[in-house]
């Protein structure tokens, strides 16, 4: 490869561990080189030579979920772009020894780093009382001040949703939880209630799905007997249940029912009216995880969600004095 690149061997190794030194045109013709030579450098050899893995690890204890699913996704590309490979490893349970073996699973890989995308308080509760020496960061977050927790700022991004319903001009709002053993639900569910104390608004419905559609239809019919005029979903898929449940009560939506969701799934656009739902900059979260991990300590370690405004949300048909 060096001698169709025109470089020396000690060039190419620079080129290979993205030293800053190199001229971009150097770096230019090693790359061309390597395309036509179609190299694929060996993870295991550079290991032995660097005493470096280049593997970060992911511990995670979720299912088929959106959230960390695409947390998982983020992170995965954020570390590829990084030069690193990653390496997962599912806590079967939330008891001690499946964490254990989890993270012994990662160990023995001699990954440089742990990303954990553990949804339960329990876990990361664990985590704490854990001893080893590997770095590690979270992506959810107990709300302490501990540096190695980066997150997607879930509370004020319920606020935002519960904000915008009682901008326009909703007071019975209702709250679609997801379960409460979750810490992106809690965070959702404690700043839906933040929202309305804050805006002297009164104390509204509250119920418990499971995060799928079914449990959406089933407890949002729930809710709407309450007499809601607005619910705001703890995520997309709960709210396409709701939307079933709004239907077959004979309700409109945005007439007689706004609803607001949480995520952006991609399906949301394509509910029928389009939802109106936080955008979470998984992504970004991703690219902040590995650069608190790897090197950042100073990394900023929210990311700001964003309201998507779509056509399921509108000004009640009327207010409770008319």
């Amino acid at each position: 490869m060096a001698k169709l690149a025109g470089v020396s061997h000690q060039t190419v190794s620079r080129v290979l561990n993205d030293h800053p030194s190199l001229r971009p045109t150097t770096r230019q013709r090693v790359l061309d080189a390597m395309r036509e030579l179609d190299y694929r450098p060996n993870l295991a050899a550079r290991a032995l030579v660097t005493s470096r893995s280049r593997i970060v690890g992911i511990l995670s204890t979720a299912g088929g979920e959106y959230g960390p699913s695409s947390s998982i996704a983020a992170v995965e590309t954020a570390a590829r772009g990084r030069g690193y490979s990653v390496s997962i490893a599912n806590a079967d349970g939330l008891d001690q020894a499946s964490i254990d073996e989890a993270l012994n699973h990662l160990v023995a890989l001699a990954a440089e780093g742990i990303v954990v995308i553990a949804p339960q308080p329990k876990v990361l509760d664990t985590l704490a009382k854990l001893t080893f020496s590997v770095p590690y960061v979270t992506v959810q977050t107990l709300g302490t001040t501990d540096e190695s927790e980066t997150a997607l700022d879930q509370l004020h991004a319920a606020r935002l949703a519960t904000a915008h319903l009682a901008e326009l001009g909703h007071t019975r709002i209702g709250h679609l939880a997801g379960p409460q053993d979750w810490i992106d639900a809690s965070s959702r569910l404690a700043g839906f209630q933040q929202e309305l104390a804050a805006r002297g608004l009164p104390e509204a419905p509250i119920v418990t799905g499971d995060w799928s559609s079914e449990s959406g239809y089933r407890e949002g019919a729930a809710l709407l007997a309450q007499g809601v005029t607005a619910v705001f979903s703890a995520n997309d898929q709960m709210a396409l249940g709701l939307l079933h449940a709004a239907h077959d009560a004979g309700l409109r939506v945005p007439d007689d029912l706004s609803v607001v969701g949480f995520d952006d799934t991609p399906e949301a656009r394509h509910y029928l009216p389009a939802l109106t739902t936080v955008r979470q900059d998984f992504a970004e979260a991703g690219r902040r995880a590995l650069d608190l991990l790897l090197d950042d300590r100073d990394a900023a370690p929210s990311v700001d969600p964003v309201l998507v405004l779509r056509e399921s949300t509108a000004a009640p048909a009327s207010t409770p004095d008319a």
